[in-house]
């Protein structure tokens, strides 16, 4: 009876962290799609790709509040669990939501317009700050022995499905909508729809248990007699420098590639290449879907063969043919070949399936949620929240369309210097890194 309750149990949290995780990164990919069109209503300018420029910006300085509230929400789930913090956060994220829903333009009240959604994108890069290290820490464990990978998967599982999710809202609203009536109120319905988030999250995450291994690390905390001699934040940075540097550069290859395909990427395709936009859109669309398995395959794979064996070959194989069909797009440009550019995302799944487990099983129970989540989100700011604005700018101002290829580049060379970095303590097996 026990058994099926734990399995019962285990479906909840997977359905919670994917659903309300889901949710949270809905918003994110709908504000990247609708960049150009925002860009017009809020940043009012002669030359679009300026007004593009200043959207990214405003895309990008949100996420300066992600490391804050990953400091916030971290430690909170450290010292009191993730449930409650999981649930705090979502109801966050439905308020930001709710203000970029139905925030005047720049003709109606003027300056006050972009720094209203400015506050608005804030309040949502607070919330999500702590979302990944906490809804992660809750996967992996509440994971079977040997299924850590397969169950932390599920957070990438979620951010597919958020990906697939908004460029489907994006297709059925350009296709059906005139160019007027998008730009009047068409943009606004995804951002209104994703108040939502609160009462749903709210609800799945009301109905999960805290997991066995934390409450298993507070009883034990409970019973030693010893006083504690240090704060979780100086016993993270004292005690695992290496962890901490390995989970940040992992991050950063991989939130810079995810950021450049599924936000730049389209812009950019529409801007400068002159393709349809909805043609990116559908793109997207069709490879986050097929992502949203393939991490799951890849997850399970790395349960297998070990982390590493997993995520190296991809980011390298990634690297090669990202310059060869970057190349071919800028050649000749058509929708065949950005969807071949498009589809190479795919490969991203070897990435994104295996890193959960790897940058939470690397830290104890105690500074797991804290740890992942300070390194998730200064790479997520550093590397992909301003990938959008620098690759826009270095384009710009190179002259050069082919030149994100060398932000890939670089971003990889991190990812594999992350992965170099690290070595698995014989004393503190942490799954097969």
């Amino acid at each position: 009876m026990q058994k099926s309750s734990d399995a019962e149990m285990r479906r909840r949290v997977v359905v919670s962290s994917t659903i309300g995780n889901a949710l949270e990164w809905f918003d994110f990919t709908v504000f990247g799609l609708f960049a150009g069109v925002i860009g017009k209503l809020f940043f009012p300018a002669s030359d679009p790709t300026s007004s593009l420029l200043l959207t990214f910006a405003t895309f990008g300085i949100a996420f300066a509040a992600r490391p804050l509230g990953g400091l916030v929400f971290g430690l909170y789930a450290d010292k009191h669990g993730r449930k409650q913090a999981l649930v705090v956060m979502i109801t966050l994220m439905a308020i930001g939501t709710g203000l970029l829903g139905f925030l005047p333009t720049y003709a109606a009240i003027g300056i006050a317009a972009p720094l209203l959604l400015l506050l608005a994108r804030l309040i949502q890069g607070f919330s999500a700050g702590g979302e990944f290290g906490s809804a992660s820490a809750l996967l992996i464990e509440f994971a079977p022995p040997g299924r850590r990978g397969f169950y932390g998967a599920f957070q990438m599982v979620s951010q597919s499905l958020a990906f697939a999710l908004g460029a489907a809202m994006a297709v059925a609203l350009s296709s059906n909508l005139s160019a007027e009536a998008f730009a009047s109120w068409g943009w606004r319905v995804p951002f209104i729809l994703g108040i939502l988030i609160g009462p749903i999250g709210y609800y799945l995450r009301r109905r999960v248990d805290e997991s066995p291994e934390f409450q298993t690390y507070l009883a034990e905390r409970a019973r030693s007699a010893a006083p504690v001699r240090k704060t979780t934040l100086v016993q993270l940075f004292s005690e695992h420098p290496r962890e901490l540097a390995a989970a940040f550069c992992l991050i950063a290859a991989g939130t810079a590639i995810n950021y450049v395909g599924a936000v730049f990427l389209p812009a950019f395709a529409s801007t400068e290449l002159k393709l349809p936009l909805i043609s990116a859109q559908a793109g997207l669309m069709l490879v986050s879907l097929a992502n949203a398995a393939l991490v799951l395959v890849f997850g399970l794979l790395s349960d297998k063969i070990g982390r590493r064996a997993v995520i190296v070959p991809g980011l390298i194989l990634y690297c090669v043919l990202y310059y060869l069909l970057l190349k071919r797009l800028v050649a000749e440009p058509t929708v065949a070949h950005l969807w071949h550019l498009q589809g190479l995302g795919l490969l991203l799944g070897a990435l994104a399936g295996p890193m959960p487990a790897f940058m939470t099983e690397i830290f104890p129970v105690g500074v797991r949620s804290t740890g992942a989540s300070l390194m998730y989100n200064f790479a997520v700011m550093l590397f992909g929240g301003l990938a959008p604005f620098i690759n826009t700018w270095l384009v710009q101002a190179t002259g050069d369309k082919t030149a994100p290829v060398y932000y890939i580049l670089f971003a990889a060379a991190v990812g594999l210097l992350g992965m170099a970095v690290y070595r698995t303590p014989p004393a503190r097996p942490a799954g097969r890194n």
